[in-house]
């Protein structure tokens, strides 16, 4: 498995193709349902799958979060995924993913791990809402395999946030205040709790916004806009004063949206800018291949707030003190 991890270029390639690779996973049969459901993770945010090593408890951590392992010196959180999901499996979980990503490193503690699927974001289809409301929007994306299994994508993000303190109010008090209700972002991320972060942020600059769960809906949305655009006469960028995108959604990704706006003129002099977890450079210069014209990291309000008073022009007033 580790051998697959490794090839980062090819993965890379990718990029605007709408196309991704996730690794399967199990987490036990829950006994509750009888079921052992497979799951999902974008193979860029994997480092490396191991062995479960010695795993050292401390205190007043959630109770999903076993304690921490040294990994080459570093110390990293592990968190049981099964525990943290609700599911009462008996069998051990022995094996490790240690992901990485918004410059956090982190390991999930599976039962075991399939194998590394190439798939077509398209057919990654938004869960349905009983299913949204069943895992608390843990699941962020579904498919079919071809032997009949549905795989569940995971909001890795919100297992980060409700498993630390990357989303708390001190994150908040830097956002810079602009009061510009006439501007209008777009924004679109299949993370609730990425839309609710961006939603926050907004509010806290007086700023208007308006959200899509994917790049599809984001698309159809702007595409409304330009043909009422069009119809009064006004340039879209009257309307849309930039557009902010996640990379990883189902149905179209941030690579083919932002190849989309770009290469259509009805929205010249729109900027879009990518807001991702996936924080290292092949992926910002990915974007930028694609015409994505800045990069921010996810779970930085204060940067953000930074990013788009200057992308839309405004002075930038003082920051809020409690946004």
């Amino acid at each position: 498995m580790s051998e697959l991890l490794k090839n980062i270029d090819a993965r890379t390639k990718l990029a605007g193709t709408n196309k991704l690779e996730i690794l399967l996973f199990f987490l036990g049969v829950d006994q509750r349902t009888g079921r052992r459901e497979t799951y999902g993770i974008n193979v860029f945010k994997v480092r490396e799958v191991m062995r479960t090593p010695a795993i050292t408890a401390a205190p007043d951590m959630p109770a999903s979060v076993e304690g921490m392992v040294s990994l080459r010196g570093v110390l990293v959180p592990v968190i049981d995924l099964a525990k943290y999901s609700g599911i009462h499996a008996d069998t051990p979980r022995e094996i490790m993913i240690v992901t990485e990503y918004n410059g956090h490193t982190q390991g999930f503690l599976v039962e075991g791990v399939d194998t590394i699927l190439r798939l077509d974001w398209s057919k990654m289809r938004v869960p349905p809402e009983m299913l949204t409301a069943q895992t608390g929007g843990l699941v962020t994306a579904v498919t079919e395999l071809e032997d009949g299994r549905l795989v569940m994508m995971m909001d890795v993000e919100k297992v980060l946030s409700e498993t630390t303190n990357i989303d708390n109010e001190i994150m908040y008090r830097g956002v810079i205040a602009v009061d510009r209700p006439d501007c209008t972002v777009f924004y679109c991320d299949d993370s609730s709790v990425a839309r609710k972060q961006i939603e926050r942020t907004l509010v806290a600059m007086g700023v208007k916004g308006v959200s899509a769960v994917n790049g599809r809906q984001m698309w159809e949305e702007l595409e409304k806009v330009a043909t009422y655009a069009q119809s009064v006469g006004k340039p879209v960028s009257s309307l849309v004063s930039l557009v902010l995108t996640d990379i990883e959604m189902p149905e179209m990704d941030g690579y083919i949206l932002t190849k989309r706006i770009k290469s259509d003129p009805r929205f010249n002099g729109v900027s879009v800018i990518m807001h991702s977890s996936l924080s290292g450079m092949s992926n910002q210069k990915l974007g930028q291949s694609v015409g994505v014209d800045e990069y921010v990291p996810k779970f930085e309000p204060q940067r953000l707030s930074e990013t788009l008073a200057r992308r839309l022009g405004v002075e930038v007033g003082l920051p809020v003190g409690n946004a």
